[in-house]
């Protein structure tokens, strides 16, 4: 099974949000998904997402590929500061 880190958009028209999820590559982006890993709000000022960086690595351990937005909120969140 390809797994696959990736966002999946909700929110209404022109306000978009996002979750960051793990779903089968096989499936589609409004499918059936295995886990939800964080979110990804573009229209907020600041901070505007966060993500389970422990859920991530058990995944990335698993062979799961993430996708090109996906990889960056990860870095990002892996350079934030801890709270």
């Amino acid at each position: 099974m390809a797994v696959k880190i990736r966002l999946r958009r909700m929110g209404r028209r022109n306000a978009p949000f996002f979750r960051v999820i793990v779903q089968d590559s096989r499936r589609a982006p409004t499918g059936k998904f295995i886990e939800t890993l964080g979110w990804y709000d573009p229209k907020k000022e600041g901070v505007n997402f966060s993500v389970n960086l422990d859920r991530v690595d058990y995944w990335l351990g698993n062979g799961a590929q993430p996708s090109e937005t996906a990889t960056s909120l990860i870095k990002k969140a892996r350079t934030m500061p801890v709270e």
